[in-house]
């Protein structure tokens, strides 16, 4: 019966892995201020006939879900123009810098939005988040151990930055919000589900900070 939990295939592990393909052509169409729009021509299979894909080959980013001592996690509030809206998210960034460290980058994005330092780095999730039209890459950390940068440290935030609201939330709190269709950030859904499903085991089972990122263009 398909489904049932006692057949072989609910004991497969289910991991998503490359699929190198036949590249017949590859070029950029727009070239962009952050990103550009490549188009690839490719083969499925050696008998297969050509496909073209445009897609944007971006950098990769990656995000923080900062948790406190009473595990409560911390949102920011930013206008994202491209949807005409305020978007409660969590700190984010461009993996823009070349050969930057992936914690670091996460650092640096947590320290420049939250005015926040970090003794303690997990992985809570990886993932795409427009594998249809996008290269994009986003690894999502927990970060814990806080304390505040120093006075004279802090980050001066600039254009829809300087808008930037802080605000702190429990974690049950912060789930309903995604469940009721109230948050709608990719990093920010994704990364208080995780926390939510992590917190089962309080937090014993996630990956340290310095895992390999396979997803990543860079790592493969």
């Amino acid at each position: 019966m398909p489904g049932n939990p006692e057949t072989p295939h609910a004991a497969r592990q289910v991991s998503d892995e490359p699929s190198p393909r036949r590249l017949l052509s590859s070029r950029t169409v727009y070239e962009g201020r952050i990103w550009d729009v490549v188009s690839d021509s490719f083969q499925l299979g050696d008998d297969g006939e050509p496909l073209v894909r445009d897609y944007i080959d971006h950098p990769g980013a990656v995000a923080v879900l900062p948790m406190n001592d009473a595990g409560e996690v911390l949102l920011i509030k930013q206008y994202r123009h491209p949807v005409g809206m305020d978007l409660w998210e969590i700190p984010a960034g461009l993996l823009d810098v070349e050969g930057e460290d992936f914690v670091a980058g996460a650092a640096r994005e947590l320290a420049e939005e939250a005015d926040l330092l970090a003794g303690r780095w997990n992985v809570l999730a990886d993932f795409f988040n427009s594998p249809g039209s996008s290269s994009e890459a986003i690894r999502i950390y927990l970060a814990r151990d806080l304390s505040d940068v120093p006075g004279h440290e802090l980050h001066i935030r600039t254009d829809e930055e300087a808008e930037i609201e802080l605000h702190w939330i429990s974690l049950d709190s912060a789930v309903q919000a995604v469940l009721e269709g109230r948050l709608h950030n990719p990093s920010a859904v994704v990364g208080i589900l995780a926390a939510a499903a992590a917190r089962a085991d309080n937090f014993e089972g996630l990956r340290p900070g310095d895992a390999p990122f396979s997803a990543h263009p860079s790592q493969r």
